[in-house]
């Protein structure tokens, strides 16, 4: 479940630099050289990052079948000449101008790689089985088992229908650590089992950051 970018470039310096860079950030680097074996292994795996060196005769075509505003994918470009190539007006993520200086690169790929573990956690759903409290107002109170959870919400499962559509307070415990997540949600819906998926609504910043931390360690170690 490592995180992947492709480079495509024969610029070897500036491929070792954005390689060595990447793989410190524990991201695994594919490079090509040729534009149509790039092509292929776009149209055959799920990339998280692409990184295309707009001085590569025929990196047109290869942007045209990956057009950055159709993808969450996000794209480098690099070049001599950022502004012979319109790198700026290209709708790149970011855009490198050669040669890449190191600390420009550094800032540039750790943003990149947020964006990339964002897009893999956006639809992830951690499987957990963890007690969850859920307070809806100030008298019904109900035990439940908390069954999965994302940045956006989380399943529950309890031995009572549960009201679709209603405010609730949520309280439970991330395992194996000393987190305790207090959280305002909503029933985003319910069935007559008593399961139901809750959206947050409203947590705390710094709640909300250590439980992205938390979704990221128990993903890449699945």
């Amino acid at each position: 479940m490592a995180l992947e970018a492709m480079i495509v470039s024969r610029d070897w310096q500036e491929v070792s630099v954005l390689e060595c860079i990447l793989n410190s950030l524990h991201v695994l680097v594919s490079i090509e050289a040729d534009i149509e074996q790039a092509r292929q292994k776009i149209s055959k795996s799920k990339l998280d990052a692409l990184i295309v060196d707009r001085d590569l005769t025929g990196t047109e075509r290869l942007l045209g079948d990956v057009p950055p505003h159709n993808s969450s994918v996000p794209l480098l470009l690099l070049s001599r000449s950022a502004e012979q190539t319109n790198l700026a007006a290209s709708g790149a993520t970011f855009f490198f101008e050669k040669p890449v200086s190191v600390e420009q690169a550094v800032r540039t790929l750790s943003a990149t790689r947020n964006l990339m573990l964002n897009s893999r956690l956006r639809y992830h759903r951690q499987t957990i089985d963890v007690p969850v409290f859920l307070s809806f107002g100030k008298r019904k109170r109900v035990t439940a088992q908390l069954t999965n959870l994302s940045n956006g919400g989380m399943a529950v499962c309890a031995e009572q229908v549960l009201q679709a559509h209603s405010p609730v307070n949520v309280r439970f415990r991330l395992p194996g650590v000393n987190c305790s997540v207090h959280a305002k949600g909503e029933l985003a819906w319910a069935d007559p089992r008593g399961h139901a998926g809750i959206k947050f609504v409203e947590i705390p910043v710094q709640l909300q950051r250590r439980m992205q931390i938390w979704l990221e360690k128990t993903y890449f170690t699945n």
